[in-house]
């Protein structure tokens, strides 16, 4: 039985407000903690068959033109080396997520530094990779590569779609009591997730099985197929476990179309492994972006003009773009709007999805520009957000489905201490260290995405859950179980999830915030059909069950609920998709940060002290791993602000920091204890939970708090990121510090 929900208008009814089980919202452990923690979660790499080889991605080193061959007699002859690899159905880049289907691509034109061309096959890891280092490639260079977004002869492209202008800006920057016109700019990002991607490949006939690490298994398996040109029946992915992905796994990568050929042409199982090296180069790294920011503002600080106009970057011919100024729209009052979107097209490796694409870098440099519309106009930063704060979304005319941005700003001034900040910057020094307070807004876009999910009641009492939706550390095991507890009346250890299997019923995926929600609605109403089939059985009306403890009551009758289903499974299988709502109303989740920090007057450092998110996003279905994502998203914050930037070389456009050593994540030294808090909220345009995406959140304007702070700790205004010693160092010489 297949019961189905499409999310076309708000849904009246808080079922889970009604539950009595009194698990959803706790601050839970996650079921699957102790296998990871004890080291026994099974990730890409620990399913390796007996008998398997391993192989090694050879990559270009030209930027632009052509691969004309491979000398592979030489490596074929070295010891173990099974076979070298040049296929036309291999991949140069993943594929971006939710797409469907593989890159339209000829892996013979290069066209970036690092690209794969080859795979070298072998016995051990170590023999194919000292075949890989050894392979001769004939390279042609065809055209003139195009590295840095101000090269010359860059193509710039501005879509259509992508520019929205009403009233007269220019018109209102001219008239303005107060104004802000300035250009900021972000570096290129790595997803810098733990475990880098890795694909084991075992045929069984014309069955494919592929043990990965991906995000979005529903869309992978179907790219995969798309690739290797067979039925997608006959593929199966299995992820139950991965190690971060940030985005960097929404779609499937070049390792594993190679694993796929590799284990097809010797007819053996094979494991392609990514080094940190070959990872940085070779999946999604998010767009540089170079902003001009427009305010202006009344006598009263009340936004009359916004203007937000972006360059971003990707290879020639791939479709997505950085949506830097997706919320942008909607955030703040102004009836004089321009939204401009330009994309240069570099040879450098894909652009794709980032945590958060868009709000993460976009959100972060408007608040920074709404602090200094702040300073010039002499209005707390706090007060001149309130005072911006819309009735409705100004640029669509609909209404907000919620919007507790005043309620996240308020809290977050009041738990920080913001009324003890120093208005004028410079004014408050500890010996060498000029200390500062910042904050910033936070507002990400909201999602629904199609999901089903199979809920089986056994006879005995317990439950199963089944989906091939991931958990990238996001919580996904825990939710999910929560959700089936609550809605049968079942202890937590009686339900079993079951994730990261194609063969299990198509979730959402795990991306843009929209897994918990999607994934969990779809359980919600298996669970729903198999409360009303328990009402049949118990005979009674759905609106007078209980279910408790593994007990059925209604009335004055209290059963087992084993009893009830008297030897019979129960299955049910939930389907929720998106509807007419997300054009009624404007959905998103909000937020505020607040940050202090000292900067040492001597070096230039910067030391985040301590930092406060406070976050509304609907209902919180797990208050332990929601609090997790939100300081992570923080923590990704002030690696945005302070240190986080790949370098491209600008002769070839190669990586130079392309590894953890030279790529500098924030640390613990780094990290100050963070508090985060979690407003009560429930949406119920989002769907039948109320809940919303949390995940990405955390990071939408974290760094603005940060690079605020510097800003009223030293007068230094920070408009490039990051703020690294030698750019606040030379604003402290210009400030006499």
């Amino acid at each position: 039985m297949t019961v189905h929900i499409r999310m076309d208008d708000r849904v009246e009814a808080d079922r889970l407000e009604d539950m009595a089980q009194g698990v959803v919202g706790k601050p839970l452990d996650r079921p699957d903690g102790g296998r990871k923690a004890s080291g026994t979660a099974p990730y890409a790499m620990d399913s390796l068959p007996e008998g398997a080889c391993f192989g090694v991605l050879v990559r270009a080193t030209i930027t632009a033109g052509r691969l004309a061959g491979v000398d592979s007699a030489a490596v074929e002859a070295l010891p173990g080396v099974r076979a070298v690899i040049v296929d036309a159905r291999m991949l140069r880049n993943p594929a971006q997520g939710m797409a469907g289907k593989a890159p339209v691509q000829d892996p013979h034109d290069i066209a970036y530094f690092g690209q794969p061309v080859a795979l070298v096959v072998a016995g051990s890891f170590e023999q194919a990779r000292h075949g890989a280092n050894a392979l001769a490639l004939r390279l042609e260079k065809t055209a003139d590569a195009v590295v840095g977004p101000d090269d010359a002869g860059v193509e710039i492209e501005t879509p259509e779609k992508k520019q929205q202008a009403s009233g007269d800006l220019d018109a209102s920057m001219r008239d303005a009591a107060f104004s802000v016109d300035q250009t900021y700019t972000t570096p290129v990002h790595a997803s810098a997730a733990m475990e880098p991607h890795a694909s084991i490949a075992e045929w069984d006939g014309d069955r494919l099985t592929l043990h990965g690490s991906y995000q979005m298994l529903r869309f992978n398996r179907a790219e995969l197929a798309d690739a290797l040109g067979m039925d997608e029946k006959n593929v199966r992915i299995l992820s139950p476990f991965v190690g971060g992905g940030f985005g960097s796994k929404l779609g499937i990568a070049p390792e594993a179309v190679a694993a796929a050929i590799a284990a097809k042409k010797l007819g053996v199982p094979v494991a392609v492994p990514m080094s940190r090296q070959q990872v940085f180069e070779g999946v999604m790294r998010r767009s540089e972006s170079t902003q001009r920011i427009r305010l202006a503002a009344g006598a009263d600080g009340r936004l009359t003009g916004i203007g937000h106009e972006a360059l971003v970057s990707n290879l020639p011919g791939e479709t997505f773009s950085e949506p830097v100024t997706q919320a942008t729209p909607f955030l703040y009052r102004g009836e004089n709007r321009v939204i401009g979107h330009r994309i240069a097209r570099l040879n450098r490796p894909c652009a794709g999805s980032v945590r958060a694409p868009g709000e993460a870098v976009g959100v972060t440099m408007l608040e920074i520009a709404m602090d200094e519309l702040a300073a010039v106009s002499g209005i707390d930063p706090v007060e001149l957000r309130l005072r911006n704060i819309p009735d409705e979304d100004p640029t669509q005319k609909i209404p907000f489905s919620s919007n507790k941005l005043a309620e996240a700003l308020r809290t977050g001034a009041a738990r920080f201490g913001w009324d003890r900040r120093c208005a004028e910057p410079g004014q408050r020094r500890e010996g060498e260290w000029l200390v500062g307070m910042g904050m910033a807004s936070a507002v990400r876009v909201n999602m629904l995405v199609e999901s089903k999910a199979r809920v089986v009641l056994s006879s005995g009492g317990h439950a199963l859950v089944e989906t091939d939706m991931t958990d990238i550390g996001t919580g996904t095991y825990a939710i999910l179980t929560q959700i089936a507890a609550e809605m049968l009346g079942l202890p937590m250890d009686r339900v079993e999830t079951r994730l990261g299997d194609t063969d299990l019923p198509p979730g959402s995926g795990s991306g843009g915030s929209f897994g918990a929600a999607s994934n969990g609605t779809a359980v919600f109403m298996a669970c729903e059909e198999i409360r009303r089939m328990i009402c049949e059985r118990f005979g009674c009306e759905t609106a007078d069950l209980t279910l408790k403890d593994g007990r059925a009551i209604a009335g004055n009758r209290s059963v087992p609920l084993a009893e009830v289903l008297g030897g019979h499974d129960l299955v049910a299988e939930g389907h929720a998709e998106p509807g007419d709502a997300e054009d009624k109303v404007r959905q998103a989740t909000y937020g505020s940060y607040f940050a202090e920090v000292g900067v040492n007057a001597v070096t230039g450092e910067t030391r985040v002290r301590r930092m406060l998110g406070v976050f509304a996003a609907g209902r919180i279905l797990n208050a332990k791993t929601a609090r997790s994502q939100c300081l992570g998203g923080m923590t990704f914050g002030i690696g945005m602000a302070l240190t986080e930037e790949v370098f491209h070389d600008p002769r070839d456009g190669h990586i130079v920091n392309r590894d953890f050593a030279e790529y500098h994540l924030p640390v613990n030294a780094d990290v100050p204890q963070i508090d985060v808090v979690l407003l009560e909220e429930r949406d119920a345009w989002a769907n039948p939970l109320q809940a919303k995406g949390i995940g990405e959140l955390g990071i939408c304007g974290a760094a603005a708090a940060v690079v605020n702070a510097i800003h009223n700790a030293t007068g230094v205004p920070v408009r490039d990121l990051p703020a690294t010693l030698d750019k606040v160092i030379e604003g402290l010489e210009r400030q006499g510090h």
